[in-house]
């Protein structure tokens, strides 16, 4: 099967993310002004754009360091792949103009784009693709590295032929090529990403000032359509009101993660603004911990979602802007079902459950990270829950350090709230039994290796019952998916309705 070539002028548009969103998604959205226009605003300028994001990264490394918050930065705008996901949702040529795939599904060539060159100077070949792939398997620590588990061997014929053998077939693993694994680096290069990321993205870290922003400063020596505005601050604020009243003020030109929805009122209708509200892939869960603790109950687990009243919290906590899913599978996603009557919202049956499980007589540590959404919803679960007797310890922790720390790495948690945003995630969140969900059961996992392996049927009817499985487990609660909400001046140009990768793509930003 060949790929066909197609012209690397970038047409991707910039991804608004939704606090800490840097995801992937397709279908249609509604805004009060016309968006994902992605002319940009024609050649290049010496202007300058300031967008607004919440969840500043806690170094610049992704490949140690877990959480949305650096590929949201860096990918595409920084680091490049070999391909990407385009705003319909498909696989489409980036540092790779082709590629081919052999019969049995095993083999990838890709032909590489000649003339790309690193922020440092060097150029980039195939070989620089065969170090990046084989690093994520040596070097990477986060867990999403397991996309890199099914390959075999990388070889570079030369320098811009690269061969991929897997070691069966896949259907999964060129999708995660568009993600942060799939991002390409210089051997000389790697030796302070935390602090100095070099990759061949049309920009490049001008400025990190640590606790308030950074600083993209357009790649002058960029080999594809460079962009349109010369730098790009991503400011970031933990205040939701200090980030609208930054817009207000005109100190910022875009909220890239509208915090509170109800404050849109104030800039629907006003011709001074454009409001999109699209979709993304973000579940919002309200993660349990599957291993020990009162949660480690199935009973418990039962009893807290059928606890849940889920509209009732969207229309409180987020101002009912929305999306009722039950599962950790989007719409986007080919093999989403619509598994909100799982656990309908039974108060009685949730107080019959809790009392036939080891949480009747504990206390519930409900841990959440310092996030506008995870703040606003906490109070909503931790009143649902306590009118059918649970009895709930609610404390926050500063994110991204104290939260990663404590809930991520240590687990030290009985229920959280936090939204996953990487694209197609289910397996990553749920199939490992290290993570913090502390779930990964074997008939899951197997439901996970069929889907990989199967054919594009086979993987939707594995799937789907990967996700009931996950439902039926309870292994978590499905509060919400949250909405891509952004508001911009309304000249700024190339705004998508959809957060549709792990990127806060700016590359195809301009101003009319």
């Amino acid at each position: 099967m060949k790929i066909p070539s197609l012209s690397r002028a970038r047409t991707l548009t910039a991804v608004a993310a939704a606090a800490s969103l840097v995801l992937a998604a397709c279908s249609a959205g509604s805004g009060t002004s016309p968006s994902g226009d992605d002319s940009g605003g024609g050649g290049t300028s010496d202007e300058q754009l300031t967008v607004g994001l919440v969840a500043e990264p806690v170094n610049l490394d992704f490949t140690t360091t877990d959480g949305a918050a650096i590929p949201q930065a860096l990918l595409y705008n920084v680091y490049e792949n070999l391909v990407e996901v385009d705003q319909e949702g498909e696989i489409v040529p980036s540092l790779a103009e082709s590629w081919e795939v052999s019969e049995d599904g095993t083999t990838y060539t890709f032909q590489l784009v000649d003339g790309a060159t690193f922020a440092n100077g060097e150029p980039f070949t195939a070989q620089d693709a065969t170090f990046s792939i084989e690093r994520v398997s040596s070097d990477w620590t986060i867990s999403l590295k397991a996309a890199m588990d099914v390959v075999k061997s990388v070889e570079a014929p030369s320098d811009t032929e690269l061969v991929v053998t897997l070691k069966q077939p896949s259907n999964d693993w060129l999708y995660r090529m568009t993600t942060r694994v799939g991002a390409m680096f210089d051997e000389q290069g790697v030796s302070d990403l935390a602090n100095d990321p070099v990759g061949t993205g049309p920009y490049d870290v001008g400025d990190w000032t640590r606790g308030d922003s950074i600083t993209l400063t357009r790649n002058d020596d960029y080999w594809g359509e460079a962009p349109y505005f010369e730098t790009v601050t991503l400011q970031y604020f933990k205040d939701a009101t200090a980030l609208n009243n930054a817009f207000l003020s005109d100190t910022i030109d875009v909220i890239g993660t509208v915090q509170t929805p109800e404050s849109l009122e104030q800039f629907e209708g006003n011709d001074a603004y454009q409001v999109i509200e699209g979709t993304t892939n973000g579940e919002v869960v309200l993660s349990m911990n599957n291993e020990s603790g009162p949660m480690s109950d199935l009973k418990a687990r039962q009893a807290a979602r059928h606890a849940i009243d889920h509209q009732a919290l969207v229309d409180t906590c987020w101002a009912g802007r929305g999306e009722l899913i039950g599962s950790m599978v989007p719409p986007t996603d080919p093999w989403f079902e619509d598994r909100t009557g799982d656990y309908p919202y039974d108060p009685d049956r949730a107080e019959q459950l809790l009392q036939q499980s080891e949480a009747a007589d504990e206390t519930v540590r409900l841990r959440l990270p310092t996030l506008p959404y995870a703040d606003a919803c906490g109070q909503v679960v931790k009143s649902q829950l306590e009118e059918v007797g649970f009895t709930v310890e609610l404390d926050q922790l500063e994110f991204p350090a104290a939260w990663l720390n404590t809930v991520f790495t240590n687990a030290d948690y009985d229920l959280s709230i936090i939204a996953h945003v990487e694209p197609r995630d289910m397996g990553a969140v749920f199939g490992d039994p290290t993570y913090y969900t502390r779930y990964g059961d074997p008939e899951f996992q197997d439901l996970l290796a069929q889907a990989d392996r199967g054919t594009p049927d086979e993987q939707v009817d594995h799937m789907r019952q990967a996700a009931q499985k996950l439902s039926d487990d309870a292994a978590a609660d499905w509060l919400f998916l949250l909405p891509n909400l952004v508001v911009a001046d309304a000249d700024v140009t190339g705004l998508p309705q959809n957060a549709i990768s792990e990127s806060f793509d700016v590359t195809g930003l301009g101003r009319e």
